[in-house]
């Protein structure tokens, strides 16, 4: 058998299966990430458990996602499904939060000990994470990470559940969660940014997808929208 047969078959199959391998290795960093957050925050030092509980909350976010979207809408699963590149803005933030950890950590490293500090940020995401998974769950089929342009056949207005106390429950989810993440890291000076950029992208964000919302739905939303707050703190959406 000529060598380049099998060679060859092999490049092919890479080719054609590539986006498998690129989840498989996305989902494997996770899980590192996620078990080297386990072990930072139960066997290091204390000056670093809230740095290993930051690291398994950023994990356990982005592979939940995927993982969700696998159940409720299996037909757009894809790389994007992790969240993992959600926006050049997102990646910035972070970045600039690790900055702002090290240099305060190598500047004023008791301050990276106020453990009640860290333990509040750390419920705020653990609520904020269940908060955004149960709404992910409850709407189902429906729920999309893109804001859709057209009504699908089986799209309907979920008003019940989660959806009752909150019209964007997945969002006030994310939103709190976001903020956390910094105040599990002690940051003031990033706590204080993620929470002004948080609220200024669900404001523009909330905004489209209830023009949306009216669209598909009109006067049916336009009731629910009377009934029922965004459940963003200043956020009052779209109203005709």
């Amino acid at each position: 058998m000529n060598v380049r047969e099998p060679v060859s078959c092999l490049i092919s199959r890479l080719l054609f299966q590539e986006q498998h391998y690129q989840i498989v290795w996305r989902s494997l960093l996770l899980g590192i990430g996620q078990a080297l957050g386990i072990t930072i925050a139960l066997r290091c030092s204390a000056n670093y458990t809230s740095l290993g509980w930051y690291i398994l909350i950023m994990s356990f976010f982005h592979f939940s996602e995927f993982v969700i979207t696998s159940v409720i809408r299996p037909q757009n699963l894809s790389l994007e499904s992790f969240l993992l590149n959600h926006s050049k803005a997102y990646g910035i933030a972070a970045l600039i939060s690790w900055i702002e950890y090290w240099t305060e950590f190598w500047l004023f490293p008791g301050f990276k000990n106020a453990y009640w500090i860290s333990m509040l940020g750390l419920l705020l995401c653990i609520g904020g994470e269940i908060l955004r998974k149960t709404a992910m769950l409850t709407a189902f089929h429906n729920f999309d990470h893109l804001i859709r342009t057209r009504r699908e056949e089986q799209h309907q207005l979920v008003t019940t559940g989660i959806y009752s106390l909150c019209r964007h429950p997945s969002y006030v989810g994310w939103f709190y969660w976001s903020i956390g993440t910094q105040i599990i890291l002690c940051n003031p000076l990033c706590a204080v940014a993620y929470t002004f950029a948080s609220w200024k992208f669900f404001h523009e964000r909330v905004f489209e997808e209830e023009v949306t919302l009216l669209h598909f739905f009109g006067r049916d939303y336009v009731a629910y929208q009377s009934k029922v707050p965004t459940g963003l703190p200043f956020i009052h959406g779209y109203n005709m």
